[in-house]
Order: structure tokens, then C-alpha cells, then sequence
């Protein structure tokens, strides 16, 4: 597996959120499947999971 460095971590942060905001906005607008929902929201939240994960944030001593 690549290396996921801070600054790529730092980038899927606010595209998981631009994700999660979309499929609300989309979902307002348009009838969406309840499996569509799911899923934008899901990838959202992988996105999420996956910054913090592997983005080597480390607190202050």
C-alpha cells in the first residue's frame, strides 16, 4: 500500500465532508434511492476514517 502522507490526509478531510454535504444537498433536491444515500454518505465517512487513520496526527507533548 502507498504511503499516505500528512498533506494527503489533510486533503481527504474536507473531501469527505464536501461528499457527505453533497449527497444531503442532492438529496433534498432530487429523490434519491435510500442504497445512493447510503453509499455517498458511507464513502463519506470511509474518506473520514481514512484521514485520521493513516494521516500520522500526533498531539503535542
Amino acid at each position: 500500500m502507498k504511503k499516505t502522507t500528512k498533506r494527503k490526509a489533510l486533503l481527504l478531510i474536507p473531501i469527505g465532508m464536501f461528499v457527505i454535504a453533497a449527497s444531503q444537498v442532492f438529496s433534498h433536491y432530487f429523490a434519491l434511492p435510500d442504497f445512493a444515500k447510503g453509499s455517498f454518505v458511507g464513502i463519506g465517512i470511509g474518506l473520514l476514517i481514512i484521514a485520521l487513520i493513516y494521516g500520522n496526527f500526533r498531539t503535542a507533548k
